[in-house]
């Protein structure tokens, strides 16, 4: 695939996951926030503030190359996904609440993103650099984001016939075009890779968790509920990928600021199983501790 085609297809590619992720979101889930308020201020508070913090002083703490430290920055600012419900459904979670705050987060992070990337670029990079946001590139991320997101949920909420119709295929073609983008990335850049991945491996793994970590012990020591702190944990830590090399590749055009993204897939779904079994684990060892109390 040549540059011109592939630069042609990312956009496309990008707002074919954004509007698979409106089918997959409806009013209901943000008028949700009226019944969780703190847990989902804890939760996005975390997120968006404590690790994007956190991803900045790994950049500099373990003094990573620029163009990965924007990488880093870009994974921290993305939102979570169906990935994150999905474990949270698996590790009993409360996946209505996971529904929830991915749908604000999805909203809040058509400008934040920008914003944090922006700010990234700046700071590791500087001004005088090829891969930058101008005004026109930051407009162009919020539109392909924030536009088909809305699509989708239009369709939801006024199709819900044809929603539920093609909500499963969109499924199956967002994983199709993720694995195809990851692999021409690899391809790409397959001189490179193995250094890619020892400068940016420890940082991946530690950002991945601080996040499942964090995610689910804020929430804890705030006197969230067992439940919802689960949901909290997989949202936290486990960010929508996808979003993140899309925007690498598409807007920036830079496929080592894809790669944080791409090594961190690989540490994601090892330390959120293993963080599930801990929780699931932990919670037997609650209800059999409550249950000894009970018959005392």
């Amino acid at each position: 695939m040549d540059s011109g085609l592939f630069a042609f297809f990312l956009p496309i590619a990008l707002a074919i996951m954004m509007m698979g992720l409106g089918l997959e979101l409806s009013i209901k889930d943000f008028l949700r926030v009226a019944r969780y308020p703190k847990v989902i201020f804890i939760a996005l508070f975390t997120q968006l503030i404590v690790l994007t913090s956190i991803a900045f002083l790994l950049c500099k703490l373990l003094e990573l190359p620029p163009l990965l430290s924007v990488g880093l920055m870009l994974l921290a600012a993305s939102p979570g996904g169906a990935t994150a419900n999905a474990f949270s459904y698996i590790y009993k979670g409360d996946v209505a609440l996971n529904i929830s705050i991915t749908a604000i987060n999805s909203l809040i992070s058509c400008f934040t993103l920008p914003f944090i990337v922006s700010l990234s670029i700046l700071h590791f990079l500087g001004e005088n650099t090829e891969v930058n946001i101008p005004i026109e590139k930051i407009t162009q991320t919020f539109l392909m984001i924030f536009i088909p997101v809305c699509i989708g949920m239009l369709i939801r909420n006024t199709l819900p016939n044809l929603a539920q119709a093609i909500s499963k295929p969109m499924r199956l073609l967002t994983i199709t075009l993720l694995t195809l983008i990851f692999l021409i990335a690899v391809v790409r850049e397959q001189s490179n890779i193995i250094s890619y991945f020892a400068n940016v491996g420890i940082a991946t793994c530690l950002l991945c968790f601080s996040g499942l970590f964090l995610g689910y012990v804020i929430p804890f020591l705030a006197g969230v509920p067992e439940k919802q702190a689960r949901a909290c944990t997989f949202e936290i830590g486990i960010h929508n990928t996808g979003i993140a090399i899309t925007i690498a590749l598409s807007v920036l055009g830079s496929t080592a600021i894809a790669i944080p993204a791409g090594v961190y897939s690989i540490f994601m779904y090892v330390l959120a199983t293993l963080f599930g079994f801990i929780l699931t684990r932990r919670g037997s060892y609650l209800i059999q501790a409550r249950n000894t109390e009970a018959s005392h």
